[in-house]
């Protein structure tokens, strides 16, 4: 049979619960084998058209990782004033640990993806697509290592790209904070912190036709 036994099944399920978007880390350094690992199970995420969009740069600058986290956090003030009546309440989250973690990477697209249509021809952004899932399997490997992970957006992409060198047609897309951390949430943080809910499960899922009811017949 091809099926897993109940508990390899249930370990599964058990990860993918209990993922969390972390920004609280102990600054103890990962160990290289296991940074190995985790970019090992990134490595073998599905991609449309087995393009393989993603590229990983690992931050062991000191000065260029404070320079990566000036950029985040003056993008955070300016998606703050974006917030209107929620700034003050964004300025009280936190946000990333990217001075705080044990490790940080940057999460980009290749360049020269115009050569692969395979997949991509009426839905370009297949290769973001595939980058996605790239990072949650590090998400999901690292959960299951004990090593929390925080994905940060907040950071215009252009600038980003000038600091790392990236070369013409390729973008930055995540900042990845690894690290120790004393404790997983219980929640997802923006959950505990009231800033949003999760919605219910049967509010998203349609049969046949776009439904704006969640009512059954």
């Amino acid at each position: 049979m091809n099926r897993y036994n109940d508990l390899e099944i249930a370990a599964i399920y058990r990860v993918i619960r209990e993922r969390r978007d972390m920004r609280h880390f102990r600054p103890d350094p990962i160990d290289p084998k296991l940074l190995a690992r985790l970019l090992q199970a990134a490595h073998l995420a599905p991609s449309v058209g087995f393009m393989q969009p993603w590229r990983f740069i690992r931050i062991s600058d000191v000065q260029l990782r404070r320079d990566v986290h000036a950029l985040v956090e003056a993008e955070r003030v300016r998606t703050a004033a974006a917030l209107g009546e929620r700034e003050d309440e964004f300025m009280r989250l936190k946000v990333e640990g990217i001075l705080d973690c044990g490790e940080v990477l940057v999460a980009a697209l290749m360049d020269g993806r115009v050569r692969h249509v395979f997949g991509r021809r009426t839905l370009p952004e297949m290769d973001l697509a595939s980058v996605a899932c790239a990072i949650q399997n590090m998400w999901l490997a690292a959960r299951a290592e004990g090593i929390g992970l925080g994905w940060v957006s907040l950071f215009d992409p252009m600038s980003l790209g000038e600091l790392l060198q990236l070369p013409p047609g390729a973008k930055a897309v995540a900042i990845l904070c690894l690290g120790h951390v004393e404790q997983f949430y219980v929640k997802p943080m923006l959950e505990q912190d009231n800033w949003a809910q999760r919605q219910q499960l049967e509010t998203i899922v349609f049969e046949n036709h776009w439904q704006n009811s969640t009512s059954t017949k």
